[in-house]
């Protein structure tokens, strides 16, 4: 295995100087080339997503991952328009972002080149492969792709046809998207102990996978931990919005990351907000999990055909990931305790405020240390199309490199440029006599 994911991180590598030259626009070329590949070939992905299918199934896999990795025609129609969609954005490569001049004359600037070679790793969902492999290659990294067990006749047939359409293009450059096609764990591990070679390495799944390659890599992880996000109602919100807010960010879609999972309310609007909250919640299926004071509220005849779906909180409830219609609800004396629960209980991905008092907002935006923080709106916005940045990687919790979506700018780095015309550090140079003796004046 050792040797294995050698070679593959290798030849990824041996890609970069060619890849972070290429033109933009035969880089677009390629991504549309795939896209033909794709409707060209639907019949033969689907044929191969069958073969995954029947192992996910003969492992006794569940419905909903079952449901995951199918991949039919909307699927793949799906993937065409990412492809379209990262062929039209721009291209970050070789930006300018500033240049200065400083006294001496040097011109200073910032330019924006690509990470390199990129490690990702990823679960069930097949769609990723292109949705990776597209935002790498437009971005000029090389990628690595590594897919669960369950879905490796998918994610091969997908990632043979980029590099079919790379090589159409660019003889020699197909190396720019490498696939894993082994099935053993120990290849994860030994390409995250390549430094040298792998530059970055992006688990996109579940809290133990990230946790899992978090411990086990000597390579930069950029995580995409759990979503444990929550909306703070202040006793100066605007109701109306409140109402709307809260269920759009739990019940709209419930299984993502940018659902919340708390409910903080102000204990001024226990008695008016928190009932007509409730029954909406309640009536759209949403199990609540109450801390003392807001399940007593609902004690009483009002509730009576709920009482399965109302229960008491336990600790463990207020940093659950349930990722499904449950909410963990607690009341709060002020915004200064909502923000201490936000900062023990939460993820760092998204938090809101519904308020109207400006101070409060601003206080919320400064002093929540989360990757995307909202006054009055749903946490569900947090996603690179959604923020006008195109297609995403994923949501970034960390703190280094890159944080909230991880679009295609997030997947270079700034280096430094400087133009000079002979200047030296305090004006030193080689020794006039030296010089003369060795007449290189």
């Amino acid at each position: 295995m050792k040797e294995y994911a050698l070679e593959i991180a290798t030849k990824a590598r041996a890609v970069l100087p060619k890849l972070s030259s290429l033109n933009p626009g035969v880089k677009n070329s390629i991504l549309i080339r795939v896209s033909q590949l794709l409707k060209e070939n639907k019949e033969l992905i689907q044929k191969e997503n069958e073969k995954d299918i029947e192992f996910a199934k003969s492992i006794n896999l569940s419905k909903a991952m079952i449901d995951r990795l199918k991949v039919g025609e909307k699927q793949i129609n799906s993937m065409i328009k990412v492809l379209e969609d990262v062929a039209k954005l721009k291209d970050p490569v070789g930006e300018i972002t500033s240049m200065w001049t400083v006294d001496n004359g040097l011109k200073i600037g910032r330019m924006r080149v690509p990470l390199g070679v990129i490690f990702i790793i990823y679960e069930s969902r097949p769609n990723v492969t292109i949705e990776a492999a597209s935002l790498c290659f437009k971005s000029s990294n090389a990628v690595i792709l590594r897919g669960g067990k369950e879905a490796i006749h998918t994610n091969k047939i997908l990632s043979d046809l980029f590099r079919q359409a790379i090589k159409e293009h660019v003889e020699g450059l197909e190396d720019a998207v490498c696939f894993v096609d082994k099935r053993e764990r120990e290849i994860v591990t030994e390409l995250l102990q390549l430094e040298g070679l792998v530059d970055v390495a992006i688990p996109r799944g579940g809290e133990s996978l990230i946790k899992a390659v978090s411990e086990t890599a000597k390579i930069p992880v950029i995580k995409h931990y759990k979503g444990v996000c929550s909306i703070y109602v202040d006793n100066e919100a605007d109701l109306k919005k409140a109402y709307d807010i809260v269920y759009n960010a739990k019940v709209q879609r419930p299984s993502v990351c940018n659902a919340i999972e708390n409910l903080f309310i102000h204990k001024d609007l226990l008695q008016d907000f928190w009932p007509k909250m409730a029954m909406v919640l309640l009536e759209s299926d949403v199990e609540l999990r109450c801390d003392e004071d807001s399940y007593e509220i609902l004690q009483n005849k009002d509730f009576e055909a709920f009482k399965s779906k109302i229960k008491k909180a336990t600790e463990k409830d207020y940093y659950e990931e349930f990722l499904d219609l449950i909410l963990a609800v607690k009341k709060v004396n002020s915004l200064e305790e909502a923000m201490q629960f936000i900062e023990k209980y939460g993820s760092k991905h998204s938090d809101a405020i519904i308020t109207e008092n400006h101070t409060k907002a601003m206080r919320f935006l400064q002093e929540v240390d989360s990757a995307a923080v909202y006054v009055n709106a749903s946490t569900r916005f947090t996603d690179g199309n959604e923020f006008g940045l195109g297609a995403e990687m994923g949501i970034s919790t960390d703190k280094i490199h890159a944080r909230g979506p991880m679009a295609l700018r997030e997947l270079t780095i700034e280096k430094f440029i400087i133009f000079g015309n002979g200047q030296l550090r305090e004006n030193v140079g080689i020794p006039k006599e030296l010089k003369q003796k060795l007449q290189i004046d």
